[in-house]
C-alpha cells in the first residue's frame, strides 16, 4: 500500500533533507580540515616542546608523539560526536520550521482549493483573493480568477441561449398554432349544419389565408435556420442590383402606404449567398415600409466605405426607444406599427437580417433618429 504524503509533508521532508545535507557537508568538511590541521601540528610542537607546559619533557620523542596522536584522535572524536548532536538538534528544528513555513506557503493554494470546491453552476460569483506581493501565487490567483470570469460568462451565455431557444420554440409553436386554429374554427363553424356555396367559399378563403400565414411562418423559420447554419455557397453579389430589384417589387406596397422610396445606389460587391442576401434586403425594405407613416420616406443607399460593402436604410416613422432596438432583432418580436390594425408581420424579419449579417461575417449597426424611425447599416467585407 502506497503512502500518500500531502504537499506540506513533501515540502517538509525536502526542506529538512536539504538542511541535513548541508549540515553533513559542513560537519564533514570541518572534520577533514581539523584533521589535516592537527596532522601538521606535531612537527611544529616538536620544535617548541610538549603541548602542556606543566608536564615535564619526555626524553623519548616517540612517547611524546604517541601522546600527541592520542590527543588528536580524542579531539576528532569529540568533534564528530558534538557535530552529530548539533546536527540532530538542527534537523529537528529544521523539520518543525519547515512544517510551519510550508503551511504558510501553501495557505493561498488551500484557499484557492476551498474556493473552487464552493463554486458551482449556480454560484460562480466568488473569486480567489489575490495575495501581496505580486509573486507567482498572486499570478496564479489572477489566472484562476480570469478563468472563473470566462466560465461565468460562458454559463451566462449558455443560459441566455437556452432561454432564447425556449422562447423561440414557444413562439414558433404559437405562430403555427394560430392559423391551424383559424382553419379548424372555420371548418367546424361552416360544416355545422348545411352550408351554402357562399359559406363554403368564405371558409375556403379563410383556410387559404391561414395556409398562406403558415407558409410565410415556415419560410421565415427556414430562412432563419439556414442563415444560422452558415453559407452553403459563395459568389459575388452587387448589393446595388439586389436593392434595385427589390425596390421595384415593393413599389406597390409603398404606394399603398403612401411611402416614398428614395434609392441612392452605387456599386457594392460582396462575396456571399445570393438567396440569403436577397432575403436580408427584402426584409429590411419591407420593415422600413411596414413601420413607416403616411407621407414618410425610405432612403436606401449602397456603396463602398473603407473597402467594405455597405447597405444603409433610413426610414421615417414613430419614435423607437433606444432600449427597445435590440429586442427588434429577436425572433417573434414585432415593432409597434403606425396603423391601428395588425401590421401582418411575423416578427422574424430583423432577426433573419441579423443572422444573415452574422453568417457573412458582417457588421450590423442601428441608430434611432430624433425625428423617428430607424437607421440600419450593414457592412460586409468587400469582394476582391
Amino acid at each position: 500500500m502506497k503512502c500518500r504524503l500531502s504537499a506540506r509533508g513533501r515540502l517538509t521532508i525536502l526542506y529538512t533533507a536539504l538542511v541535513l545535507g548541508a549540515g553533513l557537508a559542513i560537519a564533514g568538511l570541518t572534520y577533514v580540515l581539523v584533521g589535516r590541521a592537527l596532522a601538521d601540528r606535531p612537527r611544529t610542537l616538536r620544535l617548541f616542546g610538549p603541548l602542556d607546559a606543566s608536564i615535564p619533557p619526555v626524553p623519548d620523542p616517540g612517547v611524546e608523539l604517541a601522546a600527541i596522536d592520542r590527543l588528536h584522535a580524542d579531539t576528532l572524536a569529540q568533534l564528530l560526536t558534538q557535530s552529530l548532536i548539533a546536527l540532530t538538534i538542527v534537523g529537528v528544528l529544521a523539520a518543525v520550521l519547515s512544517w510551519v513555513v510550508a503551511g504558510r506557503v501553501l495557505r493561498p493554494i488551500r484557499t484557492m482549493s476551498a474556493t473552487a470546491q464552493r463554486l458551482s453552476a449556480e454560484n460562480l460569483s466568488e473569486r480567489v483573493p489575490v495575495t501581496t506581493p505580486a509573486d507567482e501565487l498572486a499570478t496564479l490567483a489572477e489566472t484562476v480568477n480570469g478563468m472563473l470570469d470566462r466560465i461565468q460568462s460562458g454559463v451566462a451565455e449558455r443560459d441566455r441561449l437556452l432561454h432564447s431557444q425556449r422562447m423561440f420554440v414557444a413562439n414558433a409553436a404559437h405562430e403555427l398554432r394560430t392559423p391551424l386554429t383559424t382553419m379548424r374554427t372555420a371548418v367546424e363553424v361552416t360544416l355545422d349544419g348545411k352550408p351554402s356555396n357562399e359559406e363554403l367559399l368564405v371558409m375556403a378563403g379563410d383556410v387559404r389565408d391561414a395556409v398562406a400565414d403558415s407558409q410565410r411562418t415556415l419560410d421565415g423559420l427556414l430562412a432563419l435556420a439556414r442563415s444560422q447554419t452558415g453559407l452553403a455557397r459563395r459568389q459575388q453579389v452587387d448589393l446595388a442590383d439586389v436593392v434595385t430589384r427589390i425596390i421595384e417589387a415593393a413599389r406597390g406596397q409603398a404606394e399603398a402606404g403612401r411611402v416614398e422610396l428614395r434609392p441612392a445606389l452605387r456599386p457594392s460587391a460582396v462575396m456571399g449567398d445570393p438567396v440569403l442576401l436577397d432575403r436580408m434586403v427584402s426584409n429590411l425594405v419591407d420593415n422600413a415600409i411596414r413601420y413607416n407613416e403616411a407621407g414618410g420616406n425610405v432612403v436606401v443607399s449602397t456603396g463602398l466605405v473603407a473597402g467594405r460593402a455597405q447597405l444603409r436604410i433610413v426610414n421615417t416613422g414613430q419614435h423607437v426607444a433606444p432600449a427597445a432596438v435590440h429586442d427588434l432583432f429577436t425572433p417573434f418580436v414585432r415593432g409597434r406599427a403606425s396603423r391601428p390594425h395588425d401590421d401582418g408581420g411575423l416578427g422574424l424579419g430583423l432577426s433573419i437580417v441579423r443572422a444573415v449579417v452574422d453568417a457573412h461575417q458582417g457588421q450590423l449597426t442601428t441608430d434611432v433618429p430624433a425625428a423617428g424611425g430607424l437607421d440600419i447599416t450593414t457592412g460586409f467585407p468587400g469582394a476582391r
